[in-house]
């Protein structure tokens, strides 16, 4: 029984990607360990970019660092 736990951050993912991400997961284990589809079980997690850390800062930080770089460049 496969369990594919799947965590991106929450912006902007759209029902239609999600779908296509459960999808090509499924699909994925069929495919590579011969796993029965209906046995298979896919969790999609959207995490706050306030709780996802990169470099040593939240995401959150890191985009709105980025976003004032680009826009002082501009």
């Amino acid at each position: 029984m496969p369990y594919i736990l799947i965590q991106v951050t929450d912006e902007g993912v759209t029902k239609e990607q999600k779908e296509a991400l459960i999808a090509g997961a499924t699909d994925l284990v069929v495919n590579v360990l011969n796993k029965d589809p209906e046995a298979t079980f896919v969790v999609i997690d959207e995490v706050n970019t306030d709780n996802w850390g990169h470099g040593g800062e939240a995401v959150t930080k890191r985009r709105r660092r980025a976003a004032a770089s680009a826009t002082s460049t501009a």
